[in-house]
């Protein structure tokens, strides 16, 4: 996504717990884009104090910030009551309480400017409870999008605008040993799908739309049976 923005001429900060991957991103940037300024900063979304200051940070190094996009995620857990508490717990912490931080160190910056684009990073599987390792990650999914129609609520009519991107399986650590992953696209495709999304500024895309939105309208009308074997 770093470098499809930065091919558009947008300036960056970067934020990721393994900072040696960022500065290596950061040097192929800047070397293909000279025009851009690229800044990389060391954070674990779970440290809640550590992102607003890495966020106002990056807002003093840029001078601003047009978007941010609220990306990190994980999907450890396990069927609930089997034993495996601390990775569903851990899993909730990453992919919902640490984005509502990140939401609300992005929205004070907008306030204060007057205008901002949220990103949040859904997931199609927002669309219903899933079994096994799925059910504490859609839940959080589902959480996020809902948080997200909640602050586009909360914004309305202003030049802040907030999108939630609910993307289908696309070829990334978090799911490439999945026995099931339907509709997998590669990581290329799937990303060129979420930035034209996220340029869109619309409040909320399934992608890729193909074969997702079709498919999305008849998830929510699985009978459970089915939702079961899903696993």
């Amino acid at each position: 996504m770093a470098r499809h923005f930065a091919a558009k001429g947008h300036h960056l900060a970067l934020c990721a717990r393994r900072i040696e991957q960022l500065e290596s991103l950061k040097a192929s940037l800047c070397a293909a884009h000279p025009d851009i300024t690229v800044v990389v900063h060391a954070l674990d979304v779970c440290d809640h104090q550590q992102v607003f200051s890495v966020f106002e940070r990056s807002r003093e190094q840029l001078g601003g910030l047009d978007r941010v996009v609220v990306n990190a995620g994980m999907g450890k857990g396990a069927s609930l009551g089997i034993g495996h508490e601390a990775a569903n717990r851990k899993t909730a912490e990453t992919n919902f309480l640490a984005a509502i931080t990140q939401c609300e160190a992005a929205m004070a910056i907008f306030r204060q400017q007057g205008r901002g684009h949220l990103v949040t990073i859904s997931s199609m599987s927002a669309l219903r409870g899933f079994p096994g390792s799925g059910s504490v990650y859609a839940a959080t999914k589902a959480g996020l999008r809902t948080l997200s129609e909640g602050l586009r609520a909360d914004v309305y009519g202003t030049d802040i605008r907030v999108s939630c991107i609910l993307p289908g399986f696309i070829l990334t650590p978090i799911n490439e040993d999945l026995r099931r992953a339907p509709f997998r696209v590669g990581l290329e495709e799937g990303v060129a799908a979420m930035v034209r999304a996220i340029d869109t500024e619309k409040g909320e895309a399934w992608v890729p739309a193909w074969p997702w939105r079709p498919v999305g309208w008849v998830m929510k009308w699985l009978p459970l049976r089915v939702l079961a074997k899903m696993r």
